[in-house]
C-alpha cells in the first residue's frame, strides 16, 4: 500500500470544488516569471513526476499515453478481447482465451496468425476442429487409474479421451498448485494435446482451484501482455495499460506512486534507464565491498586472509589458526624486523623495496581502490542525502496541508486559497530534489575524458542545486518566523513574492538542467567550451553573446525604472525574481541592480 508521504499530496492538488488542480507542468513556467525570458528554456517541455503524489494523475490521465487500470477494468478488457476474436474468427469464447492466451493476449497477433495458416494455429495452441464425443457406453475405463465407471462419472476434453472425475480433481489440482503454468493445461493422455480449457476447470475443479485459475487467467492479461504491467508499489493491485511508443515511460499510478514503465525503477527523468540500472546495481553490489577491502585492507602474507589494521602500531599479528606475525608495511615478517631495518618500529625495508619496483603493481591497484571508493562514495552519499531531503521534504508538505495553512490562515487573516504558493513551493522543493539525487548518478557515469561536458554539467548542476537550496531555506526556516508570530505580519507580502520567485527560478534552473541532460549536454560545441555560457543566470533576459556561444544578441540592460511594476517592485534582469524597491542588489541571485 502506498504510504501516507504518497498519499498526502493528493490534497495538494484538489481545490475546494473537489476537482483536480495544478496540473500545469513544474517546468512549463508560472506566475512569477518575466514575459521576456528566454525563449530557448520556456519552450522545454518538461512533462515529469514527483514520485508520490496525485497531484499528477489528472495532467496524466488527461494525455493518452496510458491508463491506469483496476481488476474491473482488467477482466473487462480481457472479455473483450475474447468477444473480438470469437465473433471474428466464429469460435467458442473458451477457445478464443486459449488462443488470446497463447499469442500473449494480442488480437491483431491472433488474427494475424489464424487466417495464414488455420490448421497450423490448431495444432500448436491444441484446439480440435471436430470434437470427439465420447464412445457411447454404459460403463468406460478410466485413463489414469484404469477403474471402470458409469458413464456419467467419467468426463473428457475435446480429445474424447475418458478420465474419472476423481482423477481430473487431482490432476487440476496439482497443475493449478504448480502455479500459472496451469493456464497452457492439456489434456492428461500423454500422446494428446488437446488443450483444456477454463469450462472444464469450472466443471471440475474444486471451488478454491476455481479462484486460483481465475486469478492466474486475469493476472495473464498483465503479465504476458507487452502493453501492460503491474504497478512495482508493495501491496499495489493496480495495472498500467502503456501506449508503447508515445513519448514519455514517466507514469503515475492510482495508488499515488510514480514509476518509469519502461524499467519499472522510480521516476528518474532526466536520467536514462540504463544508466539507472547500472547505479543501483553498484549500490547493492558486492564490487563496492571489494573496493573498500582493497582500500582499506591488506592480505595476511601467509593466509591470505584481509586485515584491516585497527591499532596504531606496524606489528601486525593474523588471527588463529594462521597468528602469522609481520610488518604492517612491508609485509614482511615480523622475525627479520630488528635494529638493521631500522627498529621494530620504523621499518625502512618499504621505501627501499618500493624504489626497486617490488611493490609498484600491488599499491598501484590499492591506489586505484582507493580512489575508486572515494568516488563513488561521494555521488552516492549526495545521491542519498537528497532522497533523504525529499523524504523530509514530503513530511513538511503533510505537516503543512494538515496543521500550519490554516494555523497561517488565522494568523496572518487570510484565506487558505491564497497561500497555495507555499504548498506550491513545497510541491516544487519535493520534485526537485527528486531530479537533483538522480543527477548525481548522472554524473557518475559521465565520462572523465570528456571536461567540456563535465564542466558544463558541474555548472548547471551547481546552479540548480544552490537556486533549490534558496528556496528550501526560505520555505523551511523564514515561513517558520510567519507561523511563530502573534499576529498579522506587515512583510508577509513581501515573504509571498520572495518565495513566489524562488519557486519560479528554482523552476527554471532545473528546466534547464533536465533539458541538458536529455539532450546529452550537446550545447557543448566541438571546440569544449559550451554554449551556454550564462544558461541559468541569463533565464529572464536575453543570451549572451560570445565566443562558444550561440546567442541570440547582447543581453540589454534597461534602466532600473523601466522595471519597475505598478506595485512598485523592480524585476532582476538575470533570475526575474521582483525585488523591493529599496534594494540595490536583487535578493534572489545578488546581482546588482
Amino acid at each position: 500500500m502506498a504510504s501516507d508521504d504518497e498519499l498526502m499530496m493528493h490534497d495538494a492538488a484538489t481545490n475546494d470544488d473537489g476537482e483536480e488542480s495544478f496540473d500545469d507542468d513544474f517546468y512549463s513556467g508560472g506566475d512569477a516569471h518575466d514575459d521576456n525570458s528566454d525563449d530557448d528554456v520556456m519552450d522545454y517541455d518538461f512533462d515529469n513526476d514527483f514520485d508520490d503524489s496525485d497531484t499528477v494523475i489528472a495532467h496524466h490521465r488527461s494525455q493518452s499515453n496510458y491508463s491506469i487500470l483496476n481488476e474491473a477494468d482488467i477482466h473487462k478488457c480481457q472479455e473483450e478481447s475474447i468477444t473480438k476474436i470469437s465473433t471474428v474468427l466464429s469460435i467458442p469464447r473458451v477457445a478464443a482465451g486459449i488462443l488470446l492466451h497463447h499469442y500473449n493476449w494480442s488480437v491483431s497477433k491472433v488474427n494475424d496468425e489464424w487466417f495464414a495458416d488455420e490448421g497450423k494455429v490448431r495444432r500448436i495452441v491444441g484446439l480440435l476442429e471436430n470434437p470427439v464425443p465420447l464412445p457411447d457406453e454404459e460403463e468406460l475405463t478410466c485413463g489414469i487409474c484404469f477403474d471402470i465407471y458409469p458413464r456419467k462419472e467419467i468426463s473428457a476434453a475435446a480429445c474424447g479421451h475418458p478420465f474419472c472425475l476423481t482423477c481430473w480433481q487431482g490432476y487440476i489440482s496439482t497443475a493449478i498448485s504448480d502455479g500459472p503454468g496451469c493456464l497452457m493445461l492439456r489434456c492428461p493422455d500423454p500422446s494428446c494435446n488437446a488443450a483444456i480449457g477454463i469450462d472444464m476447470i469450472n466443471k471440475l475443479a474444486n471451488d478454491d482451484d476455481k479462484k486460483k485459475y481465475n486469478r492466474y487467467f486475469i493476472r495473464s492479461f498483465v503479465e504476458d501482455n507487452k502493453k501492460t504491467k503491474w504497478c512495482p508499489a508493495p501491496g499495489c493491485d493496480y495495472a498500467v495499460d502503456y501506449i508503447v511508443g508515445s513519448g514519455s515511460y514517466d507514469v503515475t499510478c492510482g495508488c499515488s506512486y510514480s514509476f518509469c514503465w519502461n524499467c519499472t525503477e522510480e521516476t528518474h527523468r532526466p536520467v536514462d534507464c540504463e544508466t539507472v540500472s547500472k547505479w543501483i546495481l553498484k549500490n547493492s553490489a558486492e564490487s563496492e565491498n571489494m573496493n573498500w577491502i582493497l582500500a582499506n585492507s591488506k592480505p595476511c602474507p601467509k593466509c591470505k586472509r584481509p586485515i584491516e589494521k585497527n591499532q596504531g602500531c606496524m606489528h601486525i599479528t593474523c588471527t588463529p589458526p594462521c597468528k602469522f606475525e609481520f610488518c604492517w608495511l612491508c609485509l614482511g615478517p615480523w622475525t627479520d624486523h630488528g635494529e638493521r631495518t631500522g627498529g621494530f618500529y620504523a621499518c625502512n625495508r618499504y621505501e627501499a623495496a618500493k624504489q626497486e619496483g617490488v611493490f609498484d603493481e600491488s599499491e598501484k591497484r590499492r591506489e586505484m581502490a582507493k580512489n575508486s571508493l572515494e568516488r563513488y562514495t561521494h555521488y552516492y552519499e549526495r545521491w542519498a542525502t537528497n532522497q533523504s531531503s525529499r523524504q523530509k521534504a514530503l513530511a513538511d508538505l503533510q505537516q503543512m496541508q494538515t496543521v500550519h495553512l490554516e494555523k497561517l490562515s488565522d494568523k496572518q487573516c487570510q484565506p487558505e486559497s491564497q497561500l497555495k504558493f507555499i504548498i506550491e513551493a513545497w510541491l516544487q522543493i519535493v520534485e526537485c530534489r527528486r531530479v537533483l539525487k538522480w543527477t548525481y548518478a548522472y554524473g557518475y557515469y559521465l565520462p572523465d575524458h570528456e571536461h567540456a561536458k563535465r564542466q558544463f554539467f558541474e555548472y548547471l548542476q551547481g546552479e540548480a542545486e544552490s537556486g533549490l537550496e534558496r528556496l528550501h531555506q526560505c520555505a523551511e526556516k523564514e515561513l517558520q518566523g510567519y507561523l511563530d508570530a502573534e499576529g498579522p505580519s506587515k512583510e508577509f507580502n513581501e515573504f509571498r513574492t520572495k518565495l513566489a520567485g524562488l519557486t519560479s527560478v528554482t523552476r527554471n534552473y532545473f528546466a534547464n538542467l533536465v533539458r541538458a541532460l536529455e539532450n546529452g549536454l550537446s550545447d557543448v560545441d566541438a571546440r569544449g567550451a559550451y554554449s551556454r555560457a550564462a544558461s541559468s543566470k541569463s533565464l529572464g533576459g536575453g543570451s549572451i553573446k560570445g565566443k562558444g556561444c550561440r546567442g541570440k544578441g547582447t543581453t540589454s540592460r534597461s534602466s532600473s525604472s523601466r522595471n519597475i511594476d505598478d506595485s512598485g517592485h523592480w524585476s532582476c534582469e538575470y533570475c526575474t525574481y521582483a525585488n523591493v524597491r529599496s534594494a540595490t542588489a536583487c535578493q534572489m541571485c545578488q546581482q546588482r541592480r
